[in-house]
């Protein structure tokens, strides 16, 4: 194995992982993964849910030609498209193991209502080693969604021009904290953030990405701002140089209108996330950026993984950093720093 771990210690690690999950004895544990990729991880997580007691198999279909970078900003493609017999084998476990990346799919949202819980694992062993998840880590995430599901709106600004209002409540909260022991629910190791929609026509004002932050699925930091006027849940405007030519080409490359809708929002929780991660080639496709403790991650495009109904292929993820974030009338960010007690990391 790369990275500095061999197959004894990438078990281990996964072990350590399925027993988060809630893993037990006489479970089944089914690995997702596609023809020619993750082959040495879908053998370890088999390897450690037989560690278990558990009943183990993978489901190994052909790729749908699209790499990993390419899904995260384009989720019309996955290999269990009209792939029936899959998805139905699937549905049968208690806990799936997801190396091809369902994320917003209509084939992982039934899966998920057949009661299968879903972790989403792609990036690299080093980054899940380091960003292992906690219970604590749980805690804070979920001391953050009891705020968001009662809030009415959020607000959240910046020093470049932000100054953007949601309205929530139509949509629940997603959360990450990078695994699951509940049915029916999906997570993503490594995770640390939470997020939810607001109603289709309801954010309005403007969104100013400063330099630094970050653009996915390009992976790449604003050099200059780039900012977005919003009306009615969508974007009608963007202005700024280089990278606002870039983002801006690449949503009308989808010829959907939808592409310009706000899709999620939220903020980071996970202390252990480097935000200089694509700087100094850690690589991967992204979770250190979309879960760096304190970054409000604005995005762009499908809600579907909420309840909504827009299902675009073009998503972007656009983390950004020093802003500051209210729920209602409570200050949950200012200037990057989690302000209330029960969701700030522990010292370092």
């Amino acid at each position: 194995m790369s990275n500095g771990l061999d197959m004894s210690d990438t078990i281990n690690l996964f072990r350590k992982e399925l027993v988060l999950c809630g893993v037990k004895e006489g479970q089944t544990v089914a690995v997702l993964s596609e023809q020619g990729s993750n082959n040495e991880y879908a053998t370890a997580f088999m390897s450690a849910a037989k560690a278990l007691g558990a009943n183990t198999y993978n489901v190994n279909a052909l790729s749908a030609n699209v790499g990993l970078d390419a899904k995260f900003g384009n989720l019309g493609l996955n290999c269990l498209n009209g792939n029936r017999p899959a998805i139905e084998a699937l549905k049968q476990a208690d806990l799936m193991i997801d190396l091809a990346l369902l994320l917003f799919s209509r084939e992982q949202q039934e899966i998920q209502a057949a009661g299968t819980r879903v972790l989403l694992v792609v990036e690299p062993l080093d980054v899940l080693t380091r960003m292992f998840p906690t219970k604590e880590l749980r805690e804070r995430v979920e001391a953050g969604e009891r705020r968001l599901k009662k809030a009415k709106h959020l607000r959240f600004t910046n020093e470049a021009g932000t100054d953007v209002i949601y309205d929530l409540g139509k949509y629940g909260v997603l959360t990450e904290y990078g695994y699951t022991d509940t049915p029916g629910r999906w997570d993503h190791w490594p995770g640390g953030f939470l997020a939810t929609s607001a109603s289709e026509d309801g954010v309005n004002g403007k969104v100013v990405m400063a330099q630094g932050d970050i653009i996915y699925p390009f992976k790449s930091y604003v050099r200059d701002p780039i900012e977005f006027t919003i009306r009615e849940g969508y974007i009608v405007d963007t202005k700024g140089g280089l990278d606002a030519r870039l983002v801006s080409d690449y949503m009308a490359s989808f010829r959907d209108p939808k592409a310009y809708a706000v899709s999620h929002i939220g903020w980071g929780l996970n202390h252990t996330a480097v935000w200089t991660s694509h700087a100094t080639g850690v690589g991967g496709i992204g979770m250190d950026g979309r879960a760096f403790y304190g970054n409000v991650l604005f995005s762009t495009g499908p809600n579907t993984e909420l309840g909504g109904n827009n299902d675009t292929a073009c998503h972007m993820d656009l983390p950004m950093r020093d802003c500051t974030l209210y729920l209602d009338d409570e200050l949950i960010v200012k200037k990057g720093e989690i302000i209330p007690a029960d969701m700030r990391a522990p010292a370092r």
